[in-house]
């Protein structure tokens, strides 16, 4: 049995899953600046720190900015396990932004007050939460243009090599 690795090990999975689909939405004629700003925004609203909206969110974003949703969703799921692991620095962050102590934010400590109630988890965790998406709301878009700032020339470069028949 003959088993083909790529550089860097496993990267026949982000060339397949990545790599393909963004040069097959350039090749049918998507701009580059539209792809910059699809990867861009799905991955910065794809660390939103509240679970479960970011799909919904890149799908709105890409909607109304008229961006490519294929791209979009596909870095927003790229984008989870960051999600999950900025969920803390948002909220810690968000506490001392807003002058708060900081909560005790184990998972016993979650679901025993959501136990409780509704009321009372969301008394307790919604400023938390709130703290967490302020910073998001101050982080983002300057996360977002960073980020499209280094990739459009970087999609304009391959964007040229493919009208030139070099892509692949």
């Amino acid at each position: 049995m003959k088993v083909h690795m790529e550089r860097g090990g496993d990267s026949g999975f982000f060339r397949r899953r990545v790599v393909q689909p963004v040069l097959e939405q350039l090749r049918q004629g998507i701009t580059p600046e539209r792809i910059a700003w699809s990867v861009a925004l799905g991955f910065v609203v794809g660390v939103v720190p509240v679970l479960g909206i970011a799909t919904g969110l890149c799908a709105l974003a890409g909607w109304w900015l008229r961006l490519n949703q294929p791209v979009i969703q596909m870095v927003n799921y790229l984008a989870y396990p960051l999600q999950i692991a900025l969920l803390l620095p948002f909220y810690r962050a968000g506490e001392t932004l807003l002058g708060r102590d900081h909560l005790p934010l184990s998972l016993e400590a979650i679901t025993g007050r959501f136990r409780e109630g509704f009321w009372v988890f969301l008394r307790e965790f919604g400023g938390v939460l709130a703290g967490g998406v302020l910073v998001w709301l101050l982080v983002a878009p300057v996360a977002a243009f960073a980020l499209y700032g280094v990739l459009r020339p970087v999609l304009r470069g391959v964007a040229g090599r493919i009208q030139n028949g070099g892509g692949r």
